[in-house]
């Protein structure tokens, strides 16, 4: 989830993502060392929703409420070939991304309470955060350096609630799709 590094997360916070475990052999080196998310247990993903709601707020009929949500959207396949940018921010572009927008869009029309990102963008871009926070030259570095270790291929069959607990993001429960 792009800004969500160690600083400004409390306990209690919560976020919707699909795991790119496939990423992790081409994006590893540089998330380590250049997305703060990634020191804290943050896998590489795309974000469905962060902020989400509050971990107080998770007991079964929610859970039962986001799983019934997510479970009304079919599996895809996605494929990271090129990257993109935000500024100060690298990251992998999912092809196709309207199913990522769509769960968004599900999960945010279910949830008026939690727009994407604070409602702080007008629209919504799925992505898969490689390095934040860094000049255009090490943006491009890291972008040179990934060329020759793309496309990653997922296939997506869940989405993944994860809570941080004022320190690292911890797994709370996983959503099948359809």
């Amino acid at each position: 989830m792009a800004g969500d590094g160690t600083s400004g997360i409390r306990a209690g916070k919560s976020g919707l993502i699909v795991k790119v475990p496939e990423a992790e052999p081409a994006v590893r080196a540089w998330r380590d060392r250049l997305d703060p998310s990634a020191r804290t247990g943050m896998p590489p993903h795309v974000t469905v929703l962060f902020p989400f709601l509050a971990e107080s707020r998770f007991d079964s009929d929610t859970c039962a409420a986001i799983g019934e949500v997510i479970g009304r959207h079919r599996s895809f396949e996605a494929r990271f070939a090129h990257c993109g940018r935000f500024p100060g921010i690298l990251y992998l572009a999912p092809e196709p991304d309207t199913p990522f927008r769509r769960l968004t869009e599900a999960i945010a029309d279910r949830w008026p309470e939690t727009p994407p990102f604070g409602g702080q963008f007008d629209s919504i871009v799925p992505h898969l955060t490689i390095v934040q926070g860094q000049d255009d030259a090490v943006l491009d570095e890291a972008e040179a350096d990934l060329r020759g270790r793309l496309p990653v291929v997922t296939r997506v069959t869940s989405v993944d609630l994860l809570v941080h607990d004022g320190t690292r993001w911890r797994e709370r429960a996983s959503f099948p799709l359809h």
